[in-house]
């Protein structure tokens, strides 16, 4: 069989040729194409097609072009983040992209490490998965803003990778893109797609905690313009008592390709079973958490577990117009469960001390134990095309979503079966207690959303553009709990702006200045269907509304081989919801205020044809909570207060990672992800030292389809605070070494 255009340009790379092309490894010829064939590449997403050939249909002529995506490199120039698919360097706000080449390079298999070494995200402990994920110091929204192919995915869930062509970051306001929420940004999750030619991938990885991992990725072309393509997984992860199996599947076939009428049905299946580490206890020295308990610890038991499955089902649908517009149209149906049941892990002498601490020291086990079910459908539709209008070129992104999320929860389903306790030194020591939960009563949340947005991008001239795109959406929430004795609803309507200057005075060169909003409703994301928070306060409360400023510039640098963002931005929130002191008030107060001022680095490409490279980094300067109507109490302790930093806001954090073939057998690799110091929310007195976790990677390549990787995460085998919260913290990944087998045929 011939090989691919991967497989050639792999050849190139291991014998120091430089790459297709010196940007994206795809032909000179490219820009030539028609837009509906860049448009075609752009969301076909990583696989390399094989020679380009023309197919006509009346007046609608498409080009299959091979372009070199995800799997082959650290660098992207296209994104489907801003909506449609667009060039990065034309989005007037940070970017942050991780191809499946980069996940793949650092064994990212798990959707959490890959938000790990996202420069500017932290997390909240204490509910295992990302429930309250940070970016910039402002919460995701109960994991709100975390979307799967431009739509919702749902909260409360387990994730994997083994399905992602990419992942994107868009930082920064994005309400009018997405909705309510975005207000550090959002994460979007681009599933793999069908492509034109027959080309697989398996491999399985082996490693410490008898982790066992396989993977499969198999394209069939199984016409002139249809492909079925079908993503595995299975894995098997001791990991030492905190387990984690999971089994994946993803067919999806498409047809019509690059025709006039593209239809695809995608089916998607995740079921994820483990027994989570929900927690460590901390110890402060001078206000300084200390992480006494080796990370690899479980000290769980056996009968504690975390069961998430999610399936979906997406038709979608793409048309193309004679004028070269587009028209993508998805529908979704998904149905997701969650099942907690964890130990709390604390101290049983609550004032031990770090020195007193050995392995004969006692620990306790609390339960903490939730529950979910959601039923979410969605359908969305985005229409994009290039326009001559009064003399000027105007780019036209505008769309309408909407979605019905019907959830059952309980968030307070704790096990009441008597726990018994453990020892520093016995951890995993097989401990059961049978399941003495009452059976569930469930609080219903309904949700529902209507969403309607228009942007363009009207070019001045050859280098100057205005961006300005206005959204609004129509929001109704519900909440009954188990009893039927609160029962609360609110309808919101919203209107998000966005506005932008482009200057691009090359095509190497973009400058940027832009202005988004966004939205927290008080019913987001069953925020009004809390235990102990919810009143008709809550419901009765207005949105809260946020502003981010940026103004920035990216270049391709290296002779177009890399693609480097900076930027300054300064985030606020300006009416936070504040408990009025008054407990006859109707609503909660909408008086206070935060911000964070700093900025974005984004670099990823070829340094040489031997040397890639990806960083990101975020530097918040400064960060405040400007004002509250909770003071700095006489002890100093307590609460964040007026005047604090916000917790979860280090002031540096990102990542590195480089690679380099050293000859055509042999690359080397080897990153570091970092943050600074920061405390928990909530915990005024305290912080968390920063830290520093180095990764390596060999690869030796049998040929150019079979490789073998070793890879060794945390080298040194930090122990350090990855999530924190009041009282305890989630240690990060203590050392792991895995070998990875992978062959294309």
């Amino acid at each position: 069989m011939a090989k691919s255009r991967a497989q050639r340009r792999s050849t190139a790379l291991r014998n120091n040729a430089s790459p297709v092309s010196a940007s994206t490894g795809v032909s000179s010829d490219m820009a030539l194409l028609p837009l509906g064939a860049l448009m075609l590449a752009a969301s076909m997403g990583t696989m390399a097609q094989t020679a380009a050939k023309e197919a006509t249909m009346s007046t609608v002529t498409v080009q299959e072009a091979a372009e070199v995506q995800g799997k082959d490199t650290v660098l992207l120039k296209k994104t489907t983040v801003g909506k449609g698919s667009q060039d990065i360097k034309d989005i007037p706000q940070s970017v942050t992209v991780f191809t499946e080449k980069l996940m793949n390079d650092r064994n990212q298999d798990d959707f959490r490490e890959v938000l790990r070494t996202t420069a500017g995200v932290t997390f909240q402990s204490g509910e295992t998965g990302e429930e309250d994920v940070r970016m910039r110091g402002f919460s995701l929204g109960l994991a709100g803003d975390i979307y799967v192919d431009g739509m919702k995915d749902a909260p409360l869930i387990e994730r994997d990778t083994f399905n992602n062509d990419r992942i994107e970051v868009l930082k920064g306001s994005a309400s009018m893109l997405f909705g309510k929420g975005s207000t550090g940004g959002v994460v979007n999750q681009v599933n793999k797609y069908p492509l034109l030619i027959d080309q697989h991938e398996a491999s399985y990885t082996f490693g410490t905690g008898k982790f066992h991992r396989a993977t499969g990725d198999f394209n069939w072309k199984t016409g002139e313009n249809a492909a079925f393509r079908l993503n595995a997984m299975v894995q098997e992860y001791d990991n030492y008592g905190a387990k984690q199996d999971k089994r994946g599947i993803a067919p999806t076939f498409a047809w019509g390709i690059g025709t006039r009428d593209e239809f695809s049905i995608g089916l998607y299946y995740l079921e994820s079973k483990g027994r989570p580490l929900y927690n460590h206890p901390w110890r402060l020295v001078d206000g300084k958490i200390n992480t006494p308990l080796e990370a690899r610890n479980y000290y769980g038991l056996a009968s504690d577990h975390n069961n998430t499955t999610s399936q979906y089902l997406t038709l979608g649908h793409i048309h193309r117009f004679d004028d070269n517009g587009e028209l993508t149209t998805r529908l979704r149906y998904g149905k997701y469960e969650r099942d907690l049941l964890a130990s709390t892990i604390g101290f049983q002498n609550g004032s031990i001390t770090l020195d007193q601490i050995n392995g004969n020291t006692a620990l306790t086990r609390g339960s903490k134990g939730r529950l979910g079910e959601s039923e979410v459908l969605q359908v969305q539709s985005d229409y994009n095309n290039t326009f001559n209008w009064g003399g000027r070129k105007h780019a036209v992104l505008a769309g309408v979503d909407y979605y019905d999320d019907d959830a059952k929860r309980n968030q307070n389903y704790a096990n009441t079966t008597p726990r018994p306790n453990t020892t520093v030194g016995s951890p995993n020591d097989g401990a059961w207690v049978a399941d003495g939960r009452a059976p569930v009563q469930w609080n219903t949340f309904s949700s529902r959303n209507l969403g309607l947005y228009f942007q363009d991008t009207v070019s001045l001239n050859d280098t100057l553009k205005l961006v300005g795109g206005l959204r609004y959406d129509n929001f109704k929430a519900s909440y009954r709990n188990a009893t039927g004795a609160l029962s609360n609803s609110r309808s919101d309507s919203l209107v998000s702006p966005r506005v932008g200057v482009l200057f691009q005075p090359t095509e190497l060169t973009s400058y940027y200045v832009s202005y988004g909003t966004s939205y927290n409703t008080s019913g987001d994301t069953y925020q009004f269907g809390n235990p102990g928070t919810t009143t008709a306060r809550t419901a009765n409360t207005d949105p809260e509304k946020s502003r981010n400023f940026e103004i920035g510039s990216k270049f391709e640098l290296f002779e177009r081989r890399a693609l480097l963002g900076v930027a300054a931005f300064y985030s606020q929130k300006y009416n936070e919801r504040n408990t009025d002191p008054d407990t006859a008030a109707q609503q909660e107060l909408l008086s206070g205020k935060r911000h964070a001022t700093g900025m974005e680095f984004n670099l990823a490409g070829r340094l040489t044809p031997q040397w890639e490279l990806f960083a990101n980094h975020t530097w918040i300067p400064s960060a405040k909570i400007d004002h509250s109507n909770v003071v700095v109490p006489a002890n100093g302790g307590g609460a964040q207060a007026q005047g604090d930093r916000p917790g979860l806001t280090p002031k540096h954090s990102g990542s590195v990672w480089t690679t380099y073939a050293v000859n055509s057998k042999i690359r080397v690799g080897a990153g570091v992800t970092y943050r600074s110091k920061q405390n928990p929310e909530g915990s005024r007195a305290v912080y968390a030292s920063g830290f520093a976790v180095m990764d390596a990677m060999v690869e030796y390549a049998f040929d150019d389809k079979t490789s073998l990787k070793l890879n060794v995460n945390n080298l040194f085998d930090r122990t350090y605070a990855d999530g924190l919260y009041r009282g305890f913290y989630t240690p990060g990944t203590a050392r792991s070494v895995q070998l990875s087998l992978k062959t294309r045929f």
